[in-house]
């Protein structure tokens, strides 16, 4: 499922972009191919990351991957939930299994990221 409302990175995260808040996720395609979360961790509270550094990281049973940032800003918030309940992004990768919001701190963050129907054509490109 890929949602119309989001923008998405080519490494599967999503970012949902609300003024200078950004809240980011992965997509329901990472979480697929991950397997049933058994581990997140997560950033910590007032990191500032640029565009694709690395967040957390997220493991399963089958493999552990990172989570990037999809735009610079500064970690104001984590889902701490999901310390204790990681598949909370395998249930609802899109709605409570977010993993953080940031500060945005280029405005023009959005502009480099694709919408649903770019990245829903990357998705098909990785098929062939």
């Amino acid at each position: 499922m890929i949602k119309d409302d989001l923008l998405y990175t080519r490494d599967h995260e999503w970012v949902r972009i609300d003024g200078d808040q950004a809240i980011v996720g992965i997509t329901d395609h990472a979480q697929e191919q991950l397997g049933e979360l058994t581990y997140v961790e997560l950033p910590d509270v007032d990191k500032q990351v640029q565009a694709h550094d690395v967040l957390g990281v997220l493991e399963s049973s089958k493999a552990a991957s990172d989570v990037y940032a999809p735009v610079a800003g500064t970690v104001t918030e984590v889902n701490s939930k999901l310390e204790e309940v990681p598949d909370l992004i395998n249930n609802d990768c899109y709605e409570d299994g977010w993993i953080c919001k940031l500060e945005i701190s280029d405005p023009a963050a959005g502009k480099s990221l694709l919408n649903a129907e770019e990245y829903e054509e990357y998705l098909r490109g990785l098929e062939t």
